[in-house]
């Protein structure tokens, strides 16, 4: 019992560690012969191989079900989300604030619309081809380059006046701002049923309230031939179309909140769960 309970000593400890790992009397590794370990390592070879098979395999079988231009499953949003350049965020939403006697607090949001138009420009639209129809752009081949969809060109002197050609300030230092409205993309979505959507500008909760706005282009309209979207693969060089707003008669120094509506078939905007639902609503407050 003695013997048992014994300890070693830390010399002994290493060299009966040293003999497990090599045995000189036994010829063995670790417990084991060389041939053991041969095919030890040999079936967790194969083990590993079959499973990578395996799993490269089903992954290789799930990508021939995925279409490459077209997800499975998509979003549910049936209705485009609306977005608004510039985009100043405050506590409670959208609210664009600015002196017009104070050009600190409007040359970032005259330098958010230029750089949000560089890629209108025409060098940037150069991929794009001209398009002249009032229908849908439907595209059943690739007839584009390396087996892509053509995209129609937008460029910003389609805005007019508030493409910031004319006039690079957008109209913010004489209390007249350009906004510009654009709409988020659903593959082959078909807004309108036929008929070009619209932006449509009031005051919330006074509809009736006279908003003497100016649209560009005319009647702030998005051309059917944008449209139906065929995916970033199919069109790698697609823009959105875009509108732009220019408010008029914006009364001074008194904060005024705005809703913008895309008027069409197909775009909802009363969806009480998502405020920028077909619709886009802001704060505007111009000082003097």
């Amino acid at each position: 019992m003695a013997t048992l309970n014994e300890k070693k000593t830390c010399s002994e400890r290493m060299e009966n560690f040293r003999r497990f790992v090599w045995n000189p009397e036994t010829k063995l590794f670790m417990g084991r012969t060389l041939i053991n370990w041969v095919w030890i390592s040999l079936y967790y070879l194969a083990f590993y191989v079959v499973m990578s098979g395996l799993f490269a395999l089903s992954i290789y079988s799930l990508m021939q079900t995925v279409n490459p231009y077209e997800p499975d499953y998509q979003d549910q949003l049936k209705s485009p989300g609306v977005t608004l350049r510039p985009d100043v965020y405050g506590d409670r939403g959208l609210q664009i604030y600015y002196n017009v006697s104070d050009n600190k607090t409007w040359e970032g949001l005259v330098t958010t619309l230029q750089t949000f138009l560089t890629a209108y420009t025409p060098a940037a639209q150069h991929l794009n081809i001209n398009c002249t129809s009032d229908t849908y752009f439907i595209q059943d081949t690739f007839d584009g380059p390396n087996k892509t969809k053509l995209s129609c060109k937008f460029t910003s002197n389609m805005l007019q006046n508030c493409s910031g050609i004319t006039d690079p300030t957008f109209g913010f230092p004489e209390g007249k701002p350009c906004f510009i409205i654009k709409m988020n993309r659903i593959i082959k979505f078909l807004p309108g049923n036929g008929t070009a959507p619209r932006v449509d500008c009031t005051y919330v909760g006074d509809e009736s309230r006279p908003l003497e706005v100016d649209y560009y282009p005319v009647n702030g309209t998005f051309s059917l031939h944008y449209f139906p979207y065929y995916g970033k693969k199919a069109q790698p060089s697609y823009s959105n179309p875009l509108v732009a707003v220019k408010f008029l008669n914006i009364t001074r120094n008194v904060e005024v909140k705005i809703v913008c509506k895309i008027i069409g078939a197909g775009i909802t905007y009363d969806n009480v769960h998502d405020p920028y639902e077909g619709k886009v609503e802001f704060k505007l407050k111009i000082e003097d």
